[in-house]
């Protein structure tokens, strides 16, 4: 309203008070935002768009349903505009609502935005997948009626479905193992939501996990536990991968109708199971989000494609040495965890001792392991330490810091020169 018509801010807020006014500010601003630019532009945008998740979640949240929304309105627009709006829903949209744990958006936009920038790949794969669709409910099928008794003699509620990978994400796949689409195996998932209380979830998770081993051999490299250490996004599950029926491997997810519920909506629904005070993942989020976007000297692509780096990496959980448990993107070093501890650690480290052992700041950590920092009242960072750090917080505060060393050279060495000139 406040774009199109002769409304004011201060209208809305009179009308519909300060929430809500200040999330239409927040929309606004994006919207005066220059919309046909380039991609430096559309990443500076981008940066401006993060900077009103301070005010408001809510209005990134609109805006994604918005760009959803054009996404599936687009059929009627000229190819040139199709492939640019779907670029950037690629770049920077996807990255944001798989961040917040929207995955049926972003698994949407993703198809939608293969589907504008390499049609041809998208038909064939869409074409293959319903080809393939009756032999996948078939699997399914068998797969259910050998573990159903067993589930059952246990009194368990639960539903067994599948759930085919996303177009995209399979193309991923081909592309990655360089293999075509029959050769791609795990071209879907079955899934087991079970009925529990919040008490009983993990105890009944495992259950299940016994239960779907004795049946199927399990592949034990391929189990992943994120009802122990939950994603940093919110996400709750096991995923198991069993040689199937047929002698296939497939993935077995294992979630209660909470987690899914978490899965499938993100922290819409995390914050309607939240308890007591718990340090709460959005809030974390955001808040390192907040350091990155302090330093506005960074270019905006350079900060876009370290932001992107941190939102698909795979995680690792590390401990402290009280025991503390703190997740890092895998790749991550000493240096990367001083710093997700606090800056001041960070810019002060010496040395580190992974597990008891003096190692070096480039070392790459890895789950399980325990670390604690040296630090240094003396330790300044090196620019070598650029070439130890992944993550954006790390790099940030690095690339600050040499930056102000500089200024505080420069101004020494004027005070120098103007000290001699008047001698």
């Amino acid at each position: 309203m406040v774009e199109d018509t002769e409304y004011t801010l201060d209208d809305i807020e009179r009308l519909f008070g300060v929430t809500i006014a200040k999330i239409v500010d927040g929309l606004t601003k994006i919207a005066h935002l220059k919309k046909d630019a380039d991609i430096s532009q559309q990443a500076e945008n981008f940066r401006k768009m993060l900077l009103t998740l301070n005010e408001d979640i809510r209005v990134i949240i609109i805006k994604i349903a918005d760009r959803l929304h054009n996404m599936q309105t687009m059929d009627s627009m000229p190819d040139y505009k199709q492939v640019k709006i779907a670029s950037e829903t690629l770049y920077i949209y996807a990255p944001i609502a798989h961040r917040l744990g929207l995955y049926n958006i972003k698994t949407e936009l993703e198809d939608l935005g293969l589907k504008y920038t390499e049609p041809d790949v998208f038909n064939d794969i869409q074409k293959s997948i319903k080809e393939s669709k009756e032999e996948q409910d078939q699997f399914i099928e068998d797969f259910a009626a050998i573990i159903d008794d067993s589930l059952e003699k246990e009194g368990l509620e639960y539903t067994i479905k599948g759930r085919p990978k996303s177009v995209f994400s399979i193309r991923r796949k081909m592309l990655k193992q360089n293999v075509t689409f029959d050769e791609v195996y795990d071209k879907f998932a079955v899934r087991i939501v079970f009925r529990s209380d919040r008490a009983n979830e993990k105890f009944l998770a495992w259950k299940i996990y016994s239960i779907v081993t004795d049946h199927f051999r399990p592949n034990p490299v391929r189990l992943r536990d994120w009802i122990s250490s939950p994603k940093s996004t919110g996400y709750e599950a096991l995923h198991i991968t069993v040689m199937g029926p047929d002698g296939r491997w497939v993935e077995v997810q294992i979630r209660s109708e909470r987690m899914h519920e978490i899965a499938e909506k993100g922290y819409a629904a995390h914050y309607k199971y939240k308890q007591g005070n718990q340090e709460d993942g959005l809030d974390v989020w955001l808040n390192r989000l907040q350091d990155a976007l302090e330093n506005a000297d960074s270019s905006a692509i350079d900060f876009v494609e370290e932001f992107k780096l941190n939102l698909y990496s795979k995680e690792i959980f590390v401990f402290t040495p009280k025991g503390e448990l703190k997740s890092l993107p895998k790749g991550a070093t000493p240096l990367d965890f001083a710093f997700s501890i606090h800056t001041e650690v960070g810019l002060k480290t010496r040395g580190a001792r992974v597990n008891g052992k003096l190692v070096p700041l480039s070392h790459e950590l890895n789950s399980g392991d325990q670390v604690d920092i040296i630090t240094s009242e003396n330790q300044k960072p090196t620019k070598n330490w650029l070439d130890y750090a992944t993550t954006a917080r790390a790099r940030q505060k690095i690339k600050s810091a040499l930056k102000d060393d500089q200024k505080d050279l420069a101004l020494e060495g004027k005070a120098v020169l103007n000290r001699n000139y008047v001698l």
